[in-house]
């Protein structure tokens, strides 16, 4: 039986990089090690309650598989913060997390926002707990649903616990795939200095990190005060900064990259996808003319244009650049400035924490305790955009040598009901985005003794608030649409037509070979370009309260028993700027008010029985189960319940299982987020190129039932427009998820070390999943039905509506209970420690292997298993090697992920035979030295030592950053030098 001593003396050891399940699993798998590393914590803790059990143990042989990461191998591996610890291959197994190379996507939480998935579930079936309680979400915008890991106090944090197991029969909705546990220093005492320095090597120190910290800790006869306070800063790390972003090509096979004639080399895109679909830039659109063509394209009829004032014939001072049957690869697609957007975003973040209690010496020698966090966020990304900007038909605005043209017969949005004469497909420049989050967190509580003996009771009340102001720099469509229509001033330049009716109008610029170019008068970009802020709250309240003590006694030993009540209330509010909720944001989506609040009754608890005891066969047989009755005001009530056995037939091996249901509730965003509307290319459209279908099939003849002709081209975006889902009765999730494992700590002969391996086999399946359709789900759908249900807008296609000119589509795309998601996969884990020479070495491996990752959104549909595709590797592995010898501590550790390849699951698609998405195995290697004396620890080491790149793919299907995937396991800086130091008074 292991003490509390000697279980954090082992997992402050065997942690290691891959943080081992073993420790908390196995019989005397705690090993001693260097006092030094030890002395604070082991000291200073009596007892413990373990993620994944509420019930009070002095032995760690639970029937779930638990992770511990230490602070001290956190900062052996150089991570600067707890969220990079947490998002580190070695706790996620590789599967894909939100983590700063996001921030030019739409995410739920918000740019700049962290979280945390395990078992490649995502973030809201993730729980996060801080001390063994919900850390409510946080973020922007009005899908905010998840813990934002940048709001954990790093400074004050001891270890941290992950479950990988379902557990909502324990802790409630959220903890399907698992649940992370982040355990604060208890009773510290004495004053703490530390600061970290993370230095990028092959980017001229851009993305570098930094993190001071000041922890704090007295106590008394009664009493007992800690707390800290840090800051924690991250510099940008742009586009330019590294070489293998400079430079994006399709990197399609077999010599398919577009070549630019003016360079000879394969053509740099701006953005994901081929250059055909790239973000054309310096250009013009208009009707089809003939004209001079530019370097490259085939034809002479042209509707896209580029500034040439060599040109003197057909379209003077233009050449063509693109149209029917010409080569649109010559348009200009890339700009200089496009390499200043964000790869990694800037961060600063200040967190205060703070923890006490008081001893009363009465309610059964109860303690007073309490805990506070206030968290602040300063977050940024910067960004590339495109103006196209309408000139209409007859304006002064557009030269005589263009005066001809018309693109559109129709006002595209600026123009007051005039047609489109043409469109200027401008490359603007940069733009910034911010959010400023303020996260506080505020507990207090009672605990003690029941009137019971040997019971003890706990209660508690928690407030959470999140409020983060969120900015965007926006064109808005009303002053471009006043700027547009304008007349002569009578000098030679031009004046809003209705000035009087709004004053400060500034005209728009002219058409011209500047204006194209991007060069904009400053007082008309001041006008037509202003900031759109939006403000986001979300408030969470928790009452608990618990008992727990021995039931009874068995022959093998004591019953154990755990029962409490909990109740939560949670809110959202997010109030999206005004001009982004009236839809006056120039082509970019618009948001309504995300406004709603849910709340939860919740009974459980929790039974431990061991049921042998040092038997024949039996060393040890123990039984757990655990259960939960939850109303929820949204959907109802429901109960889940889970089981688990440890069973040792010898001191040397353990077998364990667990089997149980789990559900989650529909996050507050899924259920009332207000109507967002966004847009995609108007090649999305299922009936764009009409002439090029298939006559025979459902598509083509129901494009005919929408009245679109045969020669029909898509000029307009595809509007897609997303809502919450409780107006549709949507329900919670409902889930099974089972473990076996097997953990062997086989006797070595005196001398050969200590050898500990365990496997564990795991499989959770989710029914009734939250999810949207998609819009290409809900187009597919609705295009390929019958004429019959086509016409009667039956189905999907009562999602789908087409304007009265039969050119605009707009799609509704809201939150249902449709997904199934199955996870199938092993853990291994092998541990062995040995001394040698004056110290001892001690070597953790950890491999994760995916045997399925497969979801469907229909019953009908089949289970679609992307295990070992791009961002979902079949293993992944770290192992790391470490040796301590009197005040030294040497680390190298290895992460791996196994190669990915997509090409079976695109292989039926002719249009897909060019496109490389295969990459092969990457590993990082790491390595770390650390010295303690006198109250100093000093740490230096390298990241990445060996500067691996990310691997590269073809463009198109997966989101990339330059030609690499866009998956948080790659490592975008390179090469990062780190150093520790902390001083100890």
């Amino acid at each position: 039986m292991s003490t509390r001593k000697d279980y954090l003396l082992g997992t402050t050891m065997v942690a290691g990089a891959a943080a081992l399940s073993l420790t908390l699993l196995v019989p005397g798998a705690a090993f001693a090690q260097d006092a030094t590393n030890t002395q604070e914590t082991a000291s200073t803790v009596d007892e413990v309650v373990v993620v994944g059990s509420r019930i009070r143990r002095d032995n760690f042989n639970a029937p779930s598989p638990t992770q511990v990461v230490t602070r001290e191998e956190a900062t052996l591996q150089g991570f600067a913060s707890t969220t990079e610890a947490l998002q580190s291959t070695a706790v996620t197994g590789g599967t894909a997390q939100i983590n700063n190379s996001y921030g030019g996507y739409v995410t739920n939480g918000g740019p700049g926002s962290n979280t945390i998935g395990l078992r490649g579930m995502g973030p809201s079936r993730t729980l996060v707990l801080l001390n063994g309680r919900r850390v409510s979400p946080a973020g922007s915008r009005g899908s905010v649903g998840s813990a934002d890991l940048n709001v954990l106090p790093t400074a004050m944090i001891d270890r941290v616990e992950v479950l990988r197991d379902g557990a909502s029969s324990v802790y409630g909705s959220d903890a399907v795939a698992g649940v992370v546990n982040i355990q604060t220093r208890k009773n510290f005492e004495g004053l703490t200095l530390e600061a970290q320095g993370n230095l990028p090597l092959e980017a001229n120190s851009a993305g570098g990190s930094s993190r001071f910290s000041l922890t704090a800790g007295a106590r008394g006869d009664r009493w007992r005060a800690a707390g800290s306070i840090e800051r924690y800063e991250r510099d940008e790390l742009t586009l330019r900064d590294r070489e293998f972003t400079r430079c994006q090509t399709d990197g399609f096979l077999n010599g398919k990259d577009y070549i630019d004639p003016m360079t000879g080399k394969s053509k740099c895109y701006p953005i994901t996808g081929t250059g055909s679909n790239g973000s054309a830039i310096n250009s013009i659109g208009t009707s089809d003319a003939t004209g001079i063509g530019a370097i490259g394209t085939t034809a002479t009829t042209f509707n896209r244009w580029r500034p040439n004032a060599a040109i003197t014939d057909g379209v003077v001072g233009f050449e063509g650049v693109g149209g029917t049957g010409t080569n649109v690869n010559v348009r200009d697609t890339f700009d200089d400035r496009m390499l200043n957007r964000s790869l990694i975003s800037p961060v600063e973040i200040n967190t205060i924490y703070g923890e006490g209690g008081y001893q009363l010496n009465a309610l059964g020698n109860a303690e007073v305790y309490g805990e506070f966090l206030v968290n602040q966020r300063k977050s940024s990304q910067t960004s590339f955009r495109q103006l196209a900007l309408d000139y209409a038909k007859g304006s002064p605005l557009i030269p005589t040598n263009l005066a001809w043209s018309t693109m559109s017969a129709k006002d595209l949005g600026l123009n007051k009901g005039q047609a489109v004469g043409v469109r200027a497909f401008i490359g603007f420049g940069n733009d910034t985005s911010t959010q400023e989050q303020v996260f506080n967190r505020n507990v207090v509580g009672i605990k003690g003794d029941f009137f019971i003996p040997d019971w003890r009771y706990d209660m508690s009340a928690s407030y959470s608030r999140s409020r983060s102001e969120y900015t965007s720099q926006q064109f808005l469509t009303n002053r471009l649409r006043e700027s547009l229509d304008v007349v002569s001033d009578g000098k030679g330049g031009f004046v809003c037509r209705e000035l009087a009716n709004n004053p400060g109008c500034i005209a728009a610029p002219a058409l011209n070979s500047a204006t194209i170019g991007g060069k904009l008068p400053k007082d008309w970009v001041d006008y037509v370009f202003r900031p759109v802020t939006g403000v986001t709250e979300y408030k969470e309240t928790v009452l608990s309260a618990g008992i727990d003590g021995p039931l009874f006694d068995l022959p093998a030993g004591q019953v154990m028993g755990f029962f409490g009540a909990e109740y939560r209330k949670s809110e959202i509010d997010d109030t999206p700027g005004l001009d982004s909720q009236t839809g006056n944001t120039y082509n970019y989506s618009s948001s309504a008010i995300t406004r709603g609040s849910d709340s939860v009754w919740e009974l459980f608890g929790e039974v431990e029985a061991p049921l042998l005891r040092d038997a024949p066969f039996a060393k040890e047989l123990t039984f757990n189960a655990s259960f939960r009755y939850t109303d929820y005001d949204s959907y109802g009530d429901d109960t889940t319940y889970k089981a688990g056995l440890v069973y040792r037939p010898i001191d040397w091996v353990t077998l364990r299982a667990t089997y149980g249901t789990s559900y989650r509730a529909p996050a507050l965003f899924e259920q009332f987020v207000g109507a967002s509307t966004g847009f995609q290319a108007s090649n999305f459209d299922r009936c764009d190129s009409l002439a090029t279908k298939d006559k025979a099939t459902d598509l083509y003849k129901n494009c005919k039932l929408d009245g679109l002709a045969d020669n029909f081209q898509s000029t307009s975006g595809v509007t897609v427009i997303t809502a919450g889902g409780a107006d549709a009765g949507l329900a919670a999730e409902t889930s099974t998820n089972m473990t076996i494992g097997l953990v062997l700590q086989p006797p070595l002969p005196s001398g050969w070390g200590d050898l500990a391996f365990a496997v564990d086999y795991y499989e959770i399946e989710v029914k009734n999943g939250v999810s949207r359709t998609g819009a290409g789900e809900i187009l597919d759908r609705c295009y390929n039905s019958s004429q019959a249900d086509f016409a009667a807008k039956a189905g999907f296609c009562r999602l789908v509506e087409r304007d009265a000119d039969s050119t605009k589509l707009t799609v509704h795309d809201s939150y249902v209970n449709l997904a199934t998601d199955n996870v199938k996969g092993l853990d291994y884990t092998v541990r062995y420690r040995k001394d040698v020479g004056p110290g001892s070495i001690l070597a953790n491996l950890a491999v994760t292997q995916y045997t399925e990752i497969s979801s469907k959104l229909f019953e009908e549909d089949r289970l679609e298993d992307v295990k070992g595709m791009l961002n979902n590797p079949e293993f992944t592995g770290t192992f790391d090697v470490a040796y301590a010898w009197d005040q030294w501590r040497v680390r190298y550790g290895v992460d791996w992920i196994q190669g990915m390849d997509s090409y079976d699951y695109y292989k039926d698609r002719p249009a897909m035979v060019n496109y490389d998405h295969q990459v092969p195995d990457y590993w990082l290697h790491n390595a770390s030295v650390q010295y303690r004396t006198d109250g100093w620890t000093a740490t230096v080491g390298v990241r990445n030592l060996l500067n691996e790149d990310p691997p590269t793919i073809s463009s198109g299907y997966y989101n990339r950053v330059g030609n690499a995937p866009l998956y948080s396991g790659y490592d975008y800086l390179g090469r990062t030098a780190f150093v520790n130091l902390t001083k100890s008074f």
